[in-house]
């Protein structure tokens, strides 16, 4: 008998073939996310699960499925999934990381260019027939090139936003766990500083951390007012990273120039006010959304299901102390 694979949405790419040829697969379709009494039902005979960040995988869900041999996240992330109750089941839970870096890293690009030289406001103005000709103060932005960028959580997405930094001769410095090497530092010509001096001096923050207990609203009311009143603030890693009620306010009184935003505290909720803004872009959770990006994450997601469900090691587990018997 095949194994039984739930997948809680469409995927792009031909991943989900390769795995009917293996696994009986069910797969969400519709305008609405599975809820959670919905995956529990789905997901009681099922064997493995790929899930999206917005399926929460607790204990509860976990329980309900006594045959689930893994999960994959199809996602870079993994909050949505309660690790340790996975593990304490013998179920591998695995995401997917590198293939997204490049595309994130492009779109947190794309924020700090737009907010700053203020790209989505110039695009409505001309739509709306405004635009009537030159003039010496239409639509000023702040220059890129030259200034400090700050990166908030230097790993591969961070480093790949400080890489760029370099066409733009922009002064790099970053605040992570870890120091990185010499050699690496070198490599990005970036300098480790303390968070509170990097709130200071950077005239961009990009954040690029984990979403954990430590990192939740590491940026709030307190740290916004050590920025710049002239700098900005992007974030494409996750949303309760910032306390999006203080972000608001600091936006409407101008403690900060503007922020690009790609990932909500609540999402897809907004703060109220947050999209009447004029200082602020939004984009709808896309950092990894180039069709090459989402294909790549689909296989690596397939073939993490396709290797435990064959008693070979996943590609990219969350939890490798999991060995399988």
């Amino acid at each position: 008998m095949k194994p039984k694979v739930l997948v809680t949405s469409e995927l792009p790419g031909d991943a989900i073939s390769r795995l009917e040829a293996i696994a009986d697969v069910k797969v969400h379709i519709g305008e609405h996310d599975l809820t959670k009494s919905q995956l529990i039902e789905q997901i009681q005979d099922k064997d493995a699960v790929i899930s999206l960040l917005v399926n929460e995988i607790d204990k509860s869900v976990l329980q309900s499925a006594p045959n689930l041999k893994v999960v994959a996240n199809y996602a870079v992330g993994f909050n949505n999934i309660d690790v340790d109750a996975a593990t304490e089941r013998n179920v591998v839970v695995t995401n997917t990381p590198d293939v997204l870096t490049e595309a994130t890293a492009d779109l947190a690009w794309a924020l700090l260019l737009g907010i700053a030289r203020r790209v989505p406001e110039s695009d409505q103005f001309v739509r709306d027939g405004k635009f009537e000709g030159w003039k010496p103060n239409l639509l000023l932005g702040r220059s890129v090139h030259g200034k400090t960028l700050g990166v908030i959580g230097m790993g591969r997405i961070g480093e790949a936003v400080a890489k760029r930094a370099k066409g733009f001769d922009m002064e790099v410095l970053y605040y992570n766990r870890r120091q990185l090497s010499v050699k690496k530092e070198n490599e990005l010509n970036a300098r480790y500083v303390g968070f509170e001096e990097l709130l200071r001096s950077s005239d961009f923050i990009s954040l690029h951390a984990p979403l954990t207990d430590e990192s939740y609203h590491i940026i709030g009311k307190e740290e916004l007012t050590m920025m710049k009143s002239s700098a900005y603030i992007i974030n494409t890693s996750r949303g309760p990273l910032i306390d999006e009620g203080a972000l608001v306010k600091a936006l409407v009184d101008n403690v900060i120039a503007g922020a690009g935003l790609d990932v909500f505290e609540r999402e897809p909720v907004l703060e109220p006010v947050l999209d009447q803004l004029p200082n602020v872009v939004l984009a709808p959770h896309v950092g990894s959304a180039t069709i090459e990006t989402r294909v790549e994450m689909a296989n690596l997601a397939v073939d993490n299901v396709i290797n435990v469900l064959k008693g070979l090691k996943a590609i990219t587990p969350v939890n490798p102390e999991i060995v399988k018997k």
